[in-house]
């Protein structure tokens, strides 16, 4: 069995992934490191939740010198969340790595903070494109330093339209560096980008990780109307009982929608797209991953990457128009040798999408038509009424005595709770959070015992008003 030590890697790093429940490699892990820690290039292709930041920090945590006040690597990420989460995790390893500082640029952050950090000397620069080159060109960021680039998640971050800002960026690191380009899959632009800019790379592909991330969840297909969708998803939740569950909609508008009409029903939601702050961001990111909110509604663009544990399910209320978004969506449960549910909901007019799915990932999705309960019914009803109260009361309101969640987003907002209820459930969580094991994962996804969400659940006396 493969084990980090015999890669010659410091015996303190060894013992912070040891401290962290990590003691073997995951396949991606196991193909990478030795090829980054001899300093080639590389091209390394594998889906989400297999380990890929860790395969590129650990390398580059190895190799930095504490004694250099310089930039000596450079991590280039398409998204903030990425970037935070990215962060967090080399500060896990840095821990062992005395001396060692570590930058996070991205927009809507202090640019102050930013600059007295880098004044003060930092060895590791995580950021996004346009806030690196905010700081390139005031100087206060220079690259003259930097052996070890990494591009994580090219694909996406050439979809967002940022091949200019990159090549930018690129064009200003020493040519004599180590290039680490990691993504989820392979399209033209990214090949074209790793023919311009890297030395003869090893190509790494772990080819059958979209495989085992699917045979880990379990894959379920709603039919029903574009109407009936609302109903029908509220009264799944209301069955399945997620810990945690990302619901997926096409665009910002729909996801905005959609949160009111969950909050209006009851449930501890909130929405995360790009017309957010990132103030805001951050702070729906932070209740999500504190289990504050249970379901989180969000664009594709803006839940790229991240990796919370604890996600039990996942919803695609609006079908993924191809195979690859489809596979990262549903990656966002499942992880780390967990299980994971995800369901999709389908019209008539989204069959082609459904079976360009099929096809791609080789297997037939379990059917089930959901039929409009008088639970639905009267949720949509009661919904209804609610924001005709809502608009004559005056539009932001919200209506008097409305329990957020069913009483868990008072006890997670306010930090409170009352009653026995109350401390069954706190007691629940403290017993989930000592039993968790940190995992082999960018937010060291641990598993819960089953796919079905939270144990202890029917103690909850009636959650979500049943």
């Amino acid at each position: 069995m493969t084990t980090f030590d015999q890669w010659g890697i410091s015996p303190e790093l060894i013992r912070t992934l040891q401290h962290h429940g990590i003691s073997t490699p995951t396949p991606v892990q196991e193909e990478a490191i030795p090829v980054l820690l001899a300093g080639e290039d590389a091209i390394v292709q594998a889906q989400t939740g297999t380990g890929k930041t860790l395969a590129f920090l650990l390398p580059i945590m190895d190799k930095l010198k504490a004694d250099r006040p310089d930039p000596q690597a450079l991590i280039i990420t398409p998204t903030r969340e990425l970037a935070i989460q990215i962060t967090a995790e080399a500060r896990k390893l840095a821990a062992a790595r005395e001396g060692i500082s570590i930058l996070a640029a991205y927009g809507g952050q202090d640019v102050e903070r930013q600059l007295r950090k880098l004044h003060n000397g930092t060895q590791l620069v995580i950021g996004t494109p346009g806030r690196l080159l905010d700081h390139l060109r005031r100087g206060s960021l220079t690259l003259g330093a930097v052996r070890m680039l990494v591009l994580d998640e090219a694909d996406q971050m050439l979809h967002m339209g940022f091949l200019a800002e990159v090549e930018a960026i690129i064009h200003m690191v020493p040519k004599n560096r180590q290039t680490m380009l990691f993504s989820a899959t392979m399209p033209d632009n990214v090949k074209r980008l790793a023919r311009s800019y890297m030395d003869r790379p090893r190509d790494i592909r772990i080819a059958e990780t979209s495989r085992v991330t699917l045979d880990s969840i379990r894959q379920i297909l709603v039919e029903c109307t574009d109407r009936g969708k609302q109903g029908a998803l509220i009264e799944l939740i209301r069955t399945h009982r997620p810990y945690l569950a990302v619901i997926f909609c096409r665009t910002k508008r729909r996801a905005s929608k959609l949160n009111e009409a969950l909050q209006e029903a009851g449930f501890a939601s909130d929405e995360l797209h790009g017309d957010l702050s990132q103030s805001k961001r951050e702070q729906v990111m932070r209740a999500f991953r504190d289990a504050k909110l249970e379901l989180l509604v969000a664009t594709d663009v803006a839940a790229r990457g991240i990796d919370v544990e604890g996600v039990t399910h996942v919803f695609n209320y609006d079908i993924p128009q191809d195979v690859d978004s489809y596979i990262h969506r549903i990656g966002r449960t499942g992880r780390a040798g967990g299980k994971g549910v995800a369901i999709t909901f389908a019209s008539p007019r989204d069959i082609d999408a459904l079976r360009h799915i099929e096809r791609g990932i080789g297997m037939k999705l379990e059917r089930r038509r959901q039929e409009k309960s008088e639970t639905a019914a009267s949720v949509s009803r009661d919904t209804a009424g609610k924001r005709e109260s809502k608009d004559s009361a005056g539009k932001g309101r919200r209506p008097e005595g409305r329990k957020p969640a069913g009483g868990r987003a008072d006890e997670g907002r306010r930090g409170q709770g009352s009653g026995k209820g109350s401390r069954e459930r706190q007691s629940t969580r403290s017993t989930q959070a000592r039993g968790a094991k940190p995992s082999n994962t960018r937010s060291g996804h641990a598993s819960r015992s089953d796919s079905g969400g939270r144990r202890g659940r029917s103690e909850r006396g009636g959650r979500r008003g049943r």
